[in-house]
């Protein structure tokens, strides 16, 4: 069948500077460049082409230039280039379109629409250079009052206090399994937790055996409703256990990781065959109430002998304040928020674009709701879906959050141009995929540099933004709104976020 569908980007060869080192036809996963001997001249094939970047980066003489086609229909403002094609794509293949990254649709992106407070005369400015700037945050209980015993240096905290994990700045790596993503990436981002002071999720894949003694303690590890890798020294070489209910990418729908994705080692970390699809059922099957909820995180709570926070995942719905009062009551130590933008490998491309709200609007009316409850010390709340720079975190923070994960940022920070073809497992970059080819092209050493430097770039600006709010102590902004305003937003809006308009 003769596709009806235009290629997305044309590729531009300048064929004075190529010189047919076919480097090109080498770099490329997806078959765009291929050397035609009877014309002893490099051909592209633009149908295939994902717009990765990858052969342009890496051509030695600077012949390549990718741009999006300048092809077009007739202009049609509800019958866009995208939604025609997707309609010929489905009409040809009779399947569910796929997805990879996070949504794309231009839904407004509050962080851009909210503005810090600063400091001036009557509360001086600090200077990080000089002054102590504390990011170091707590996860997991706190209790409301601490009862202290003995003067002096004889005190004692005879309160009772639970389980808390301490990273040196409130950002950790998002759930990014092991078979979604290559091993190298996986390993990477287990190497910059470790060396940066925080904690990287494991996804639902399960921890290779041979990283536990080395990251385990960098790691917080999931159970997912498929179960896979779960054993209880996966449990206690972790620092933490998350329960995923949902994500922001796919709310209310299950995960799958394709077969052919399905290597020898992602099957033995996984307990499963090899070469058989992984499925995460849509809801777990021991799960249908909060009461279940709670039987479930008190059972993983007496497998780690009471000493891990355990905490739960869901994504970002319209009923979620409710249900994260309901998720504390039943005994979790930390809450994971996943909004709108969420990435994920592979996710129904409805799904990904017309479910869920943005994590801004999430995070507001959940600490509120603690808040009015009296619980809010009970949890600590973290934020996922759509940071992508040091402001997103602090305003993240503000809003009410406790920290933040990141997924996109982190592959990005890797190499990852966000081409939208992980579900293919033919990832240029070397991330989202399990071909050895192509995954050697991370190198584990300078892919965990590259996100050590990112986390502490970040640090540092957050460390100067909190001087020159007159802050010292990241602590002191969580919740306080009243540091926030909002530029260009509805009157609804403001009141959702929970601050004001600006100038106000």
């Amino acid at each position: 069948m003769k596709s009806f569908i235009p290629p997305e980007f044309q590729v531009y060869r300048d064929e004075d500077r190529c010189d047919q080192c076919r480097g090109c036809e080498r770099q490329c996963s997806f078959g765009v460049h291929s050397y035609d001997q009877d014309r002893d001249s490099i051909i592209s094939d633009e149908s295939k082409c994902a717009g990765c970047q990858r052969c342009v980066i890496f051509c030695p003489m600077d012949a390549l230039t990718i741009r999006p086609s300048p092809s077009s229909y007739r202009p049609n403002s509800s019958w866009t280039r995208e939604k025609m094609d997707d309609l010929k794509k489905q009409a040809e293949t009779g399947g569910v379109i796929l997805t990879g990254c996070g949504s794309d649709k231009p839904f407004r992106i509050y962080w851009d629409h909210m503005v810090l407070n600063a400091s001036q005369v009557t509360n001086p400015s600090i200077d990080p250079l000089r002054e102590p700037m504390e990011l170091r945050t707590f996860l997991g209980p706190k209790p409301d009052f601490l009862k202290i015993s003995g003067e002096g240096k004889d005190v004692a905290i005879e309160t009772e206090i639970g389980p808390n994990v301490v990273v040196e700045a409130p950002i950790l790596f998002s759930a990014m399994s092991y078979g979604a993503i290559s091993y190298q990436a996986f390993k990477s981002l287990a190497m910059a937790a470790c060396d940066f002071g925080t904690f990287f999720n494991t996804g639902e894949g399960g921890l290779p055996k041979e990283l536990r003694s080395d990251y385990g303690r960098c790691a917080v590890v999931q159970v997912a409703s498929g179960r896979y890798g779960i054993d209880a020294e996966y449990l206690n070489c972790a620092a933490a256990v998350e329960i995923k209910v949902g994500q922001g990418a796919k709310p209310g729908i299950g995960g799958h990781l394709p077969a052919e994705k399905v290597s020898s080692l992602v099957a033995e970390t996984r307990m499963i065959p090899e070469g058989t699809d992984a499925i995460s059922p849509a809801p777990h099957h021991d799960i249908y109430s909060i009461e279940d909820l709670s039987m479930l995180i008190y059972a993983l709570k007496e497998a780690t002998n009471y000493e891990k926070p355990i905490s739960v995942k869901i994504a970002a719905v319209h009923n979620f304040a409710a249900i994260a009062s309901g998720i504390v009551r039943a005994g979790a130590d930390i809450i994971a928020i996943d909004g709108l933008r969420g990435g994920t490998g592979a996710a129904p491309k409805t799904i990904r674009d017309n479910v869920g709200i943005p994590i801004e609007l999430a995070i507001s009316s959940v600490d509120r709701r603690l808040r009015d409850e009296g619980i809010r010390n009970s949890c600590s709340l973290l934020a996922a879906g759509g940071i992508r720079c040091s402001g997103d975190v602090i305003k993240a923070i503000a809003l009410g959050a406790d920290g933040v994960y990141i997924g996109t940022a982190a592959l990005i920070a890797m190499g990852c141009t966000l081409c939208q073809k992980c579900y293919t497992g033919r990832c240029n970059w070397g991330i989202c995929t399990q071909d050895p080819r192509l995954a050697g092209r991370i190198n584990p050493h300078i892919a965990s540099r590259r996100l050590t430097n990112l986390l502490r770039a970040w640090s540092a600006e957050i460390k100067e933004m909190l001087g020159g709010m007159g802050i010292n102590a990241i602590e002191s902004l969580r919740g306080n709104r009243d540091h926030l305003r909002g530029v260009g937003l509805y009157e609804w809006e403001l009141d959702v976020l929970g601050i004001k308009g600006a100038g106000e």
